[in-house]
């Protein structure tokens, strides 16, 4: 009989392990993973329902610090073939995790090549929290532009720009957004499973 129940709930494989070793191989490094241990079964299986007590965040980002209750992790990416900007990226809110992917064709937006992208995949994120109800949101990205344009501190010459930081200044007082820049390509999971889901969404990577 087992000791201790392991139950990931966000993870790479959720479920309920017997020993530390095959939950640790689920959440370590994994970006807002959320597990717990228990004395029973029966504890580890109403946690995985999401009536236990609240997790405990687990990953840490850039700074070494933890993650918060409501973050997202966002990327664009280009098909300079077939002119199509994308997005992709996830949200994490107490726990649980909702894709964000998404592209388009239009030719101004297209002009901006992976930062139409860029922008598109915060502005869902944003959208998303709202959706949920949530009065906050931590944004992780790896262009600087994200948090430029969102705040005015660079001009905005293009739709795409304009529009993004018309919108962030339309839901200010609705969502508190806090963006924190991570590097591109540099091992942060997050980013890469975010740079990963906007190639999809542009056809640069299978589904």
């Amino acid at each position: 009989m087992a000791g201790k129940y392991y139950a990931v709930r966000v993870g790479r494989t959720p479920g309920i392990y017997y020993n530390w070793n095959d939950c640790k191989a689920m959440v370590d490094g994994f970006p807002g993973a959320v597990y717990k241990s228990f004395k029973t079964m029966a504890e580890a299986d109403s946690f995985m329902q999401g009536t236990a007590s609240k997790a405990r965040q687990s990953s840490k980002n850039t700074d070494g610090n933890k993650l918060p209750e409501v973050y997202a992790f966002v990327d664009g990416s280009f098909h300079g073939v077939k002119k199509i900007y994308g997005y992709g990226g996830y949200l994490v809110h107490h726990g649980k995790k909702e894709v964000l992917k998404g592209s388009g064709n239009e030719p101004e937006m297209a002009s901006m090549r992976n930062v139409a992208g860029e922008v598109l995949g915060s502005m869902a994120a944003m959208k998303k929290a709202l959706e949920l109800g949530e009065k906050e949101l931590t944004i992780y990205y790896d262009y600087m532009g994200i948090e430029m344009w969102a705040t005015g501190a660079w001009k905005r010459n293009k739709a795409g720009t304009i529009a993004y930081y018309d919108y962030v200044q339309s839901i200010k007082d609705r969502l508190k957004i806090t963006f924190v820049k991570v590097k591109g390509h540099s091992g942060v999971e997050g980013n890469e499973e975010a740079d990963m889901l906007a190639k999809q969404a542009v056809g640069l990577l299978p589904e």
